[in-house]
């Protein structure tokens, strides 16, 4: 079996510059809905280089880091240096390093379908504080447009892995089950991000299932060069997301 803790160590740079933001919408949204507050701790497990973390941080919450790949932690540590309610804890989502019933929210972002969900549950279960909460939140890549299909399908037909790692395997009914018997509740918000070539390039390197050099990376790049000659406007690329907020 493949170590999925080590699958980023050669892509940080990209990842940092070029994966999306998640909407500032989601601190809101959880502090009305799960009535998060400054005085819970959250645990941000699989953080990565940060960019779920900082969200919070940026509106003073407390923030704990979990990240079992060392050049991402170490990535993570530097970004958000400025921010001393920020802890970085070398862990995976199986075996967190954290302690029991320590925890009053668990976030998850992208690095959720990486997980060993019988595995991660118990140990959520072990760390969480009685009636804490869970988060999982990612960015889908839309279908509302064409350029957004074209692009979804030269990653299909160019890229074997990308049919089994890609986030949208998860359906709703295996995040239901994995909060079961906790209700499920969902909401969508729209998010984007504006690309020029470089940038439209740089957010497909920043995959891990993308090929980094080699017959079929030049292949693939051609082939984003062309969707892009063909989509942009004013030399950038409006990339869409919907951004998938879960929560019991």
């Amino acid at each position: 079996m493949n170590d999925n803790t080590k699958r980023f160590s050669d892509r940080v740079e990209d990842y940092i510059k070029y994966r999306p933001n998640y909407p500032e919408k989601i601190v809101k949204i959880l502090e009305e809905k799960i009535n998060l507050d400054k005085d819970k701790t959250i645990a941000d497990i699989g953080s990565g280089t940060g960019i779920s973390s900082k969200l919070f941080l940026k509106n003073d919450y407390k923030v704990t880091g979990v990240e079992p790949n060392k050049e991402m932690r170490e990535a993570a540590q530097q970004l958000l240096s400025g921010f001393a309610k920020f802890k970085s804890v070398n862990g995976t989502a199986e075996k967190t390093n954290l302690q029991d019933e320590s925890i009053d929210v668990i976030f998850c972002g992208q690095a959720f379908h990486w997980f060993d969900k019988e595995k991660n549950k118990i140990e959520f279960n072990r760390i969480l504080k009685k009636n804490g909460n869970i988060v999982l939140v990612w960015n889908s890549r839309s279908d509302k447009s064409a350029f957004q299909n074209e692009h979804e399908k030269i990653l299909f037909d160019n890229i074997e892995e990308y049919k089994s790692v890609n986030h949208r395997n998860i359906k709703d009914e295996e995040i239901s089950d994995f909060f079961f018997p906790k209700k499920m509740h969902k909401i969508c918000l729209d998010n984007k991000q504006f690309l020029d070539l470089e940038g439209l390039k740089g957010r497909l390197l920043s995959s891990s299932y993308c090929p980094k050099s080699g017959k079929k990376h030049d292949q693939l790049m051609r082939r984003i060069e062309d969707i892009y000659q063909k989509y942009q406007v004013n030399n950038v690329i409006e990339f869409e997301y919907e951004t998938q907020i879960f929560w019991c």
